[in-house]
């Protein structure tokens, strides 16, 4: 029986896999995890549809996969008896016989056992190991057929490995050898237990997804941050005149409504910050519709749902829609569509606290807006000093799209969009 992939959701098609948690030969369960998939900043476990022994991968990490393509053939009873051990002449046989998922491994275990034969010994046998310590040893480029198994039959055991790695480490006595000019060094692995008690917890794919779209952005885009305050005093007196009539409808009205207005209206006088550097076509891609992003803080990471049109739509319907997304998003009910398309990005961290930061830019998007936690301040306005509310704002911006100027003119109409907020925006 073929395993394929099902419908991911609404507009989701495809996807990319980053895990695959079985190998041929394993057992699994119906609605058991095989493998992992990401689609923009979603990372979802595709279960198996039905049960038996798996007789053939069709994928392997890195594959781009449809929505009805084949992940996996299954078989039904037990695990298959294993193949017996090849002739010396028979390389080429045995290399066609092995899991075409795991060519690297294959390759060596050829070698291997071709030499043993050539003097006169038995081939040895696949070390035997659950498919989990198989998937961590592939992710950590272990060779366990090196690795001496202390439970019956000589099966592995995750602190066998522990201790082969080791055993390695103290082998390890001469330096490694300097990076080339430009490269960039290879991570060094430290015993931090020697100094006292630790705690490790996995790396999650979401994370993973994080780590390195951010690390993308870091590298590939010369950013600038610009600076400034907004007098959020007038808005938070609408928020607290209209808070009522929006609870009537169903609603929170927060500040965050004020300011995706506020923004979209900026974005439509300064169009160059709606924009995406094309670097295949060398052009830039000025974008005519206006989806906002908002940056959710989740258990799980960081992640970006989009609210469409938000220059076409009321208030009403853009903290309504801010809610919902809100919500699905920290239930990890989010779909891809719905955090595909953004034009900016706002990063509001006010209810956290913490002022000024550097927001990284979400390609292909060329800037987004960082917002901190306001705070009653003593300022001069008319020639008296008065108590208002002042938010810190970071705009940081793709300095090969935008120049400095520009970015000091969209601050500037940004900060006179919400101190001068239309409170007819505001009424239902």
């Amino acid at each position: 029986m073929d395993v394929k992939l099902p419908k991911l959701g609404e507009g989701a098609d495809s996807g990319v896999v980053v895990g695959i948690f079985v190998n041929v030969g394993d057992t699994v369960a119906k609605d058991q995890p095989i493998l992992e998939l990401e689609n923009e900043k979603a990372v979802a476990s595709i279960p198996s549809t039905a049960a038996g022994v798996v007789e053939k991968i069709h994928v392997k990490s890195g594959d781009r996969v449809s929505v009805g393509q084949r992940l996996i053939t299954l078989s039904g009873g037990a695990a298959p008896a294993a193949a017996p051990a090849p002739k010396p002449a028979a390389k080429k046989t045995v290399a066609k016989a092995a899991p075409a998922a795991e060519p690297e491994e294959v390759e060596e275990e050829v070698v291997e056992e071709t030499t043993e034969a050539e003097e006169g010994h038995t081939p040895v046998a696949a070390p035997v190991a659950s498919p989990s310590l198989r998937r961590m040893a592939r992710e950590l480029g272990i060779d366990l057929s090196k690795v001496r198994g202390s439970e019956a039959g000589g099966r592995i055991t995750t602190q066998d490995v522990r201790n082969y790695l080791a055993k390695l480490a103290k082998a390890a006595v001469k330096p490694a050898p300097a990076p080339a000019a430009g490269a960039k060094p290879a991570p060094v692995q430290v015993d931090f237990s020697q100094w006292g008690p630790i705690l490790k917890k996995p790396i999650s794919q979401l994370r993973k997804v994080i780590a390195r779209r951010m690390s993308e952005s870091w590298e590939a885009v010369p950013r600038v941050t610009q600076f400034d305050e907004i007098d959020f005093t007038k808005l938070g007196e609408l928020r607290k005149k209209y808070a009522a009539a929006y609870e009537a409808k169903g609603t929170k009205l927060t500040l965050t409504p004020f300011v995706l207005k506020a923004v979209a209206a900026t974005l439509k006088q300064h169009p160059v910050f709606n924009s995406s550097l094309d670097e295949v076509a060398n052009e830039i891609i000025l974008k005519e519709y206006v989806h906002l992003g908002i940056a959710v803080d989740t258990d799980q990471g960081l992640m970006v749902p989009v609210i469409r049109d938000v220059d076409k739509k009321s208030m009403l319907d853009v903290a309504k829609e801010l809610e919902t997304l809100a919500a699905k998003t920290r239930d990890r009910k989010i779909s891809a569509d719905e955090m595909k398309g953004g034009t900016f990005t706002i990063s509001n961290q006010g209810a956290i606290g913490g002022a000024h930061f550097t927001p990284i830019i979400n390609l292909p998007e060329v800037a987004i807006l960082g917002l901190g936690r306001g705070a009653m301040k003593a300022v001069v306005r008319d020639g008296l000093v008065v108590a208002r509310l002042l938010t810190p704002i970071a705009l940081s911006y793709d300095h090969r799209v935008i120049d400095g100027g520009s970015a000091a003119r969209f601050t500037v109409d940004l900060v006179k969009a919400c101190e001068n907020f239309d409170e007819a925006l505001v009424k239902i």
